[in-house]
């Protein structure tokens, strides 16, 4: 895709995945690629572990310090995070025994740019009232 292209779509840069659903339709590599990390986002328990991380003083947590929260065994919770790396949500880094997590910011900056509504009027439905 051009920058020309990308930016009728309404994004700024090369490196943006998707246009906001409202700019534009996705295409099928798109769509396939959000619909991962929205299954991946899909369950509350990869939720809670998304936000754990997330909202870490220091910005990344020890495994260790995750699994003690879930009454799950440590493989379940490990394969929750597995899923979340795959989606693209959070890195990894392997530190002696222990394994600690990190978000990627881009991807859930990337899954609100294409959940926002573009500024100006309201979009309107095929009677023009607003919806």
């Amino acid at each position: 895709m051009s920058k020309q292209e990308l930016l009728v779509l309404g994004q700024d840069d090369a490196d943006a995945c998707c246009p906001a659903l409202l700019t534009a339709p996705l295409d099928e590599d798109q769509a396939a690629g959000l619909a991962k990390v929205f299954k991946a986002l899909g369950d509350p328990v990869r939720l809670r572990l998304l936000s754990m991380i997330a909202s870490r003083a220091g910005g990344e947590v020890c495994v260790c310090d995750l699994t003690p929260a879930f009454e799950l065994s440590q493989p379940t919770i490990s394969h929750h995070l597995k899923l979340l790396r795959e989606a693209g949500l959070i890195d990894s880094e392997r530190r002696g025994t222990w394994v600690y997590y990190r978000l990627l910011p881009e991807m859930t900056d990337k899954l609100a740019g294409v959940l926002t509504r573009p500024a100006g009027p309201p979009p309107t439905g095929p009677d023009g009232a607003a919806l």
